[in-house]
């Protein structure tokens, strides 16, 4: 059993004895049976549609039920449009990163976060490297320090397994 329908009862699927009428200009009819108003609707040529099935009685409103879905679905695609999707885009580095290897990643987190994504930094420790973990956090700290104009940590640096992972989000734009 689905708790939230999009789908609204219309005509016969509306099994209520009596219902609270709004005609199609918006004005009250008042509370009917709900055979007169389906009666009503089809005199009209329109559909019987229950609006607010959780009121008592139950409130039916007299309209094109195929351009109130089309309206729908058309505002639903607008609203899909200016929707953003934000993605994880991910930069790995290591413990000896040279300067401009360092500084390359860098500019490239920038242009992440400037295109509005989020950047998952992760340095791996392989083999003896694991016995120092607090390189790995210096590499971390100077890499968010370099990226701070633009970005935010989201997400501290954190040691899981061979891996330390932090993660920037983009600032706001103000």
């Amino acid at each position: 059993m689905t708790i939230s329908k999009n789908e609204l009862l219309i005509n016969e699927e509306i099994r209520d004895k009596e219902v609270r009428v709004i005609g199609a200009a918006g004005d009250q009819l008042g509370v009917m049976l709900s055979k007169d108003a389906l009666r009503i609707a089809t005199e009209q040529n329109l559909d019987l549609v229950k609006i607010a099935p959780q009121a008592t009685p139950p409130v039916c409103r007299i309209m094109d039920y195929g351009k109130y879905r089309f309206e729908q679905a058309k505002r639903e695609k607008e609203a899909k449009k200016n929707q953003k999707v934000i993605e994880i885009k991910e930069i790995r580095l290591s413990l000896n990163i040279d300067t401009n290897d360092f500084n390359t990643k860098v500019g490239h987190a920038i242009k992440f976060l400037n295109g509005g994504n989020k950047v998952k930094v992760s340095v791996r420790f392989r083999g003896r490297e694991m016995a120092h973990p607090e390189l790995g956090r210096t590499i971390m700290e100077r890499f968010a320090e370099s990226c701070a104009e633009v970005g935010n940590v989201e997400k501290l640096p954190k040691l899981e397994g061979r891996s330390m992972t932090m993660f920037i989000s983009a600032k706001p734009a103000k």
